[in-house]
């Protein structure tokens, strides 16, 4: 069996991953590189999700790279619209020409004496291995074969069908139907008005809710300045401009949560008007940004609310009946279609199998270094976006600094770069601080974050911008494996 080997191999292609193709290709031009991508295209979640009225809940500005001006004229743009853009990025920069699909990454093992990581993956044609030096996990934080549903009781007893959104069956037939979606996250709010469209009527049953915010699908002032500014500009400003939006938001709801929970509570009342039990169906129990705000554009589930098409029902399922589900309140929702968007289930690292020299990596022992590597783990990071902004802004931060690692190697004549512990005195502290079910049910498997830098784990682009991109990089890394130079020979005469 033929065994290839590359200076970094990049699992993953979407976002992240294609992302990483470009910072490799710009700013460690002299190294080689492949992507692997268990699934057939790339794109990632934005190929897998096909359900009605798909879309981002971040603005493209700060959702899209930070080197490719995104130039539609929505900010908040749905899937498809996405997934072009993704691949005209990888295909404008060549880096599709470094996917190999159907790759599905099963164990990586790192030797220190060879330094380099023998990756072993499932191919199209049998198990295929590679070898690399810088090993760079871009596969996302969920599990792409299963989502999160809870078991119900008399669930097999109904007669009509039951999805989730992350497998969407494209024969499903709505239209005119009685739909009940599961569930009061971004999946929700997204579906109950593009369903709303054709439905008979849609029912969004949430056992507790979630803050929603309207906000224009599209950005007047972004498009004024793109009209008379170059794209590259235009876009740098309002990207600026939104990443200090959102964290001055952020820091308002953890300084003055009782005040931005009044000021979102009014604009939905607002939006509904004062007959509307704003309290039961829209005022969550905790504060703003314990778990992730709900994005809505041009207020469009809040349009289908006030016309009749769609309700709110907040309660607990008790059982499902041949023609619906039956609430612990006594009531019942008659339906044709039962939605399930009750969650991802969380995957750290695709659960490849990890081993250092022949001993197992538990990563749920190691401390998170710089929200991407791993304590005592060599040459490789990981790829995971900000819980409080777009995913892509730490994306793009964390590519640029594995390039930093990898340029900073080969200066120094050294093979491996490990974090290392040497503070006894470091407080472990979950990897997210973060009240979402999804995330609650997973931590236990992720790796801890330390109370202090650079094991903190900073939701704040502007403060990992400073740290990342221009921080010693020889802060909790231990550069190591020199290069091993084979002696000159003489030239001898006849």
């Amino acid at each position: 069996m033929t065994i290839e080997h590359f200076d970094v191999v990049v699992v993953g292609a979407g976002l992240s991953g294609i992302g990483a193709g470009y910072h490799l290709q710009t700013m460690s031009p002299d190294r080689s590189y492949v992507i692997l991508e268990g699934r057939p295209a790339l794109g990632g979640t934005w190929d897998l999700f096909r359900y009605p009225g798909i879309r981002s809940d971040s603005d493209m500005y700060t959702l899209g790279y930070s080197f490719k001006p995104w130039t539609e004229a929505k900010a908040i743009a749905d899937g498809p619209s996405i997934l072009k853009y993704v691949s005209e990025t990888a295909r404008d920069f060549g880096i599709d020409q470094h996917i190999r699909f159907k790759h599905h990454v099963k164990r990586a093992a790192w030797s220190t004496a060879d330094a380099r990581w023998t990756v072993d993956s499932e191919g199209p044609d049998g198990p295929v291995t590679y070898t690399c030096n810088f090993l760079f996990m871009c596969s996302g934080y969920y599990n792409y074969a299963r989502g999160h549903t809870p078991e119900w009781k008399g669930a097999e007893s109904f007669a009509g069908r039951i999805v989730h959104p992350q497998f969407w069956p494209q024969d499903l037939d709505y239209a005119g139907k009685k739909v009940v979606v599961i569930g009061s996250g971004a999946t929700a709010v997204t579906l109950i008005p593009a369903m709303a469209e054709t439905a008979a009527h849609v029912t969004m049953l949430q056992r507790s809710p979630t803050y929603v915010v309207s906000r224009p699908a599209e950005d007047a002032a972004a498009n004024w300045l793109r009209a008379r500014l170059p794209a590259k500009l235009a876009y740098s400003l309002v990207r600026w401009r939104n990443v200090l939006f959102g964290m001055f938001f952020f820091n308002m709801a953890r300084k003055r949560p009782a005040k931005v929970k009044d000021r979102l509570i009014g604009m939905v009342r607002d939006e509904l008007g004062p007959d509307y039990d704003i309290d039961r169906h829209f005022t969550p129990k905790y504060n703003p940004w314990d778990q992730r705000l709900c994005l809505v554009p041009d207020s469009d589930l809040f349009g289908v609310l006030r016309s009749g098409k769609a309700s709110v029902v907040t309660d607990t399922i008790d059982h499902f009946t041949p023609s619906g589900i039956a609430l612990s309140s006594g009531e019942t929702l008659e339906a044709d279609v039962v939605v399930t968007a009750t969650g991802l289930e969380l995957q750290l690292l695709s659960d490849v199998v990890f081993s250092v020299d022949g001993a197992p990596v538990d990563l749920s022992k190691t401390f998170n270094y710089k929200g991407m590597m791993f304590s005592d783990v060599p040459n490789m990071a990981s790829s995971f976006g900000y819980t409080n902004a777009s995913w892509t802004l730490k994306a793009d931060l964390t590519c640029a600094y594995v390039c930093r690692l990898l340029n900073t190697m080969k200066t120094r004549g050294l093979r491996q770069a490990t974090p290392r512990v040497g503070d006894t005195m470091l407080v472990p502290a979950p990897f997210l601080d973060f009240s979402s079910g999804y995330v609650t049910r997973a931590m236990e498997k992720f790796p801890k974050q330390g109370s202090k830098a650079p094991w903190r784990v900073h939701q704040n682009y502007a403060r990992d911008l400073l740290a990342l991109r221009y921080g010693s990089v020889d802060d909790g890394m231990e550069f190591s494996n020199p290069v091993a130079f084979a002696p000159k020979r003489e030239a001898v005469s006849a």
